[in-house]
């Protein structure tokens, strides 16, 4: 039975050259993707993203964070009160964000090969606070309308004091790289004539019928946005595997 190579899947991956040093990957290098394109659809499909930083107290933190993409920038969204979320702004703090998708198991023929099907984005930069209020308030309603499209032109706007008491942030995507793992096992040659099965256990993000508020006071009919709600799905990047 022939090898299932790489070469192929390599050279199926958008042409692009890494951002800088710190978004270039190394290990698996075959897998990195470092075109917008790429990276846009993975944040546009995802929903949480974990952001990293090296706090005063002298030790680093992850926070998991809500978000939104808007052209070449990412809005963070968190407390005015939080010391950790304050601690992500500034000119000299540089902070790692990433978002990932586990999109199957790689049931391989032996434990060293066994894998998983990925999509992930790593960010690389310094967020900026956003103090207008007029910007705060249209960032907020993108991350409304990332998570849920078309919320906000429903739902109550936030008052002045509702927007004084959250904090928003915007980090550049100009540091960014994207690492994707599709397709079958990529087992040794000799393994492919054992008597073991193999292949993959896909994974999907299923949503189920919305849930009414019972506190509703009036019969108010489920808008079609919520009804129908999807997630975006990322167009496959090639067919990445190894």
């Amino acid at each position: 039975m022939p090898h299932r190579g790489t070469a192929k899947a390599e050279s199926e991956l958008p042409v692009s050259d890494p951002a800088s040093e710190r978004t270039t990957l190394h290990r698996y290098a075959h897998r990195a993707a470092y075109d917008r394109e790429t990276v846009n659809a993975i944040l546009d499909e995802g929903l949480v993203c974990h952001v990293g930083l090296q706090t005063d107290r002298g030790y680093p933190v992850v926070i998991p964070l809500a978000y939104g993409r808007d052209g070449d920038i990412v809005y963070l969204h968190g407390s005015a009160a939080s010391r950790l979320f304050r601690g992500a702004r500034g000119p000299d703090i540089d902070i790692f964000m990433t978002v990932t998708f586990v999109d199957g198991l790689v049931v391989a023929r032996s434990t060293y090969n066994t894998d998983i099907n990925y999509r992930s984005v790593v960010i690389i930069g310094r967020a900026l606070e956003v103090k207008d209020l007029e910007e705060k308030r249209r960032g907020l309603d993108l991350m409304v309308d990332h998570i849920i499209p078309g919320r906000s032109r429903d739902a109550r706007p936030p008052t002045e004091k509702e927007l004084r008491s959250t904090m928003l942030l915007k980090l550049p995507l100009g540091e960014s790289s994207a690492k994707v793992r599709t397709g079958m096992p990529l087992d040794e040659e000799e393994d492919y004539d054992l008597d073991i099965w193999a292949g993959v256990i896909p994974f999907s993000t299923v949503t189920e019928p919305p849930q009414v508020d019972p506190a509703l006071r009036v019969e108010i009919p489920t808008p079609d946005y919520v009804g129908r709600y999807r997630r975006p799905v990322a167009t496959p990047v090639g067919e990445m595997v190894g």
